[in-house]
């Protein structure tokens, strides 16, 4: 938690770039807000501050409905403070304890029920459950406010089983009711239109650029100020544009999918695959003493993620030993023959296309085509294909190619492409040795910077 000053400060600036690191309640109004609410700043003597929401919120507060905490970026409280509470929080968010208990969800992580609950307890202030249901609400308040969608839809897309237990949930942990929220009735589009925050600064210059390199035709589109793909997720399929509005902060993001009970984790990827969640300042500042006078930062450089693990593992096969232009026509030529298709748009091969094609009509090695060829075997048979540990009983999949699959499939941020030609012509521009490993944990964004030299 940020000292009540620096809080006080951040607060009267209304600096963006504190935007999610703290909440500011209002004892008078028994309101909490964002640190760059517009509305007029209140006496400091009947504010309180709060390292997240969902503090605010168990302290009997309820959220300002006009800069709407629920859109704030993610707090580095939120994030979690060591790998177990990152994996049970990543756990909530694609809905684990929407299907399972508790104990069920520990089990998973290999950690005991109580130790799971103290943990929650000790670094957020509330239970596992009320986390996952606190965090169901926000989003389902984020979509009451942003989209034309009915309140039983709503429901359903947030992980609510019944309109009733939803109303219920709602009404108990944001002190408001979904009708107080939704000013408007009922759906125009089946297009939804969210806005996704970010905290600033943001290179979507080189976003842009980085994914039109690899952008493969009738998958991916982009313009000047605009990214969008086709995805596929637990059987729903669907697509999303993203459009950068670089003066609110914010990406404006239309999505079509046709089950929307997976609409949260969806988001959340979307999310993820632009990079909207990290704390770039506190990483920049980092980086810069790595750097130390060689070479100042560049600002706002995020991780460009692909969709899920599989299709960056084949992308990263593809690209074995070859320049990204060439390594473009394989993966786009996979897409083509293999990909299912709906009009003009096409979505990645799943892994049985891949694990049952012959592969004859890629211009590749024959050793290449096998590896591809069990890896989507791998992914189609294993209990758990997404850990990258299994890939190692797979020939043809060496570490630089793992590694490179996680810094885009899962948005790794600690990984170092030591044997990349990139990373070495990076190297070569600076004026005194570098040593990666004091990057840790921003390895990833540290290969970005080196990316960024040629």
């Amino acid at each position: 938690m940020l000292s009540a000053e620096t809080c006080r400060k951040a607060r009267k600036s209304r600096d963006p770039r504190f935007d999610g690191k703290f909440f500011i309640a209002v004892k008078t109004t028994g309101i909490y807000c964002r640190s760059i609410c517009p509305v007029m700043s209140p006496k400091e003597e009947n504010v309180r501050y709060y390292p997240s929401a969902v503090e605010a919120a168990q302290a009997g507060f309820r959220p300002c409905l006009r800069c709407r905490p629920d859109s704030a970026p993610g707090s580095p409280v939120w994030n979690g403070v060591n790998t177990t509470l990152e994996r049970a929080i990543r756990m909530i968010h694609s809905g684990s304890l929407q299907d399972q208990p508790v104990p069920a969800v520990a089990a998973r992580l290999g950690v005991s029920d109580r130790y799971l609950r103290r943990l929650f307890q000790k670094h957020l202030g509330v239970s596992p459950k009320t986390f996952a249901l606190y965090h169901q609400c926000l989003f389902a308040k984020q979509l009451l406010h942003q989209t034309h969608l009915p309140i039983h839809q709503i429901a359903l897309a947030s992980g609510f089983n019944s309109v009733r237990r939803f109303n219920d949930c709602f009404q108990n942990q944001l002190a408001l009711t979904p009708t107080q929220v939704r000013r408007s009735g009922a759906v125009r589009s089946q297009e939804l239109r969210l806005h996704l925050s970010y905290r600033p600064p943001y290179d979507w210059t080189h976003m842009r650029n980085f994914l039109q390199a690899r952008a493969i035709p009738e998958m991916e589109w982009l313009d000047e100020r605009s990214y969008g793909r086709t995805f596929s997720w637990s059987g729903c399929h669907g697509h999303f544009t993203a459009e950068w509005a670089r003066a609110e902060h914010k990406f404006l993001v239309t999505i079509e999918c046709d089950d929307l009970s997976h609409f949260k984790p969806i988001v959340l990827n979307i999310r993820r695959l632009l990079d909207l969640d990290v704390d770039i300042q506190s990483v920049e500042d980092d980086l810069q003493q790595v750097f130390g006078d060689s070479q100042p930062v560049r600002k706002g450089l995020r991780l460009p993620g692909c969709w899920n693990m599989f299709e960056a593992g084949v992308c990263a096969i593809l690209s074995q030993q070859a320049t990204v232009p060439a390594a473009a026509n394989p993966v786009a030529n996979l897409v083509r023959e293999l990909g299912r298709s709906l009009g003009d748009r096409r979505w990645f091969p799943a892994p049985e296309a891949i694990a049952e094609s012959d592969l004859a009509f890629l211009s590749i090695p024959n050793a290449r085509r096998r590896t591809l060829q069990d890896f989507a075997r791998h992914f189609r048979n294993h209990a758990n294909p997404d850990d990258p540990q299994t890939w190692s009983i797979l020939r043809g999949i060496g570490p630089g190619t793992v590694k490179v699959a996680q810094m885009r499939g899962t948005s790794h941020p600690d990984v170092f492409l030591d044997g990349d030609l990139g990373v070495a012509r990076g190297m070569a521009q600076l004026d005194q040795p570098l040593e990666p490993h004091a990057a840790s944990p921003w390895q990833s964004y540290l290969t970005l910077q080196l990316w960024s030299l040629q």
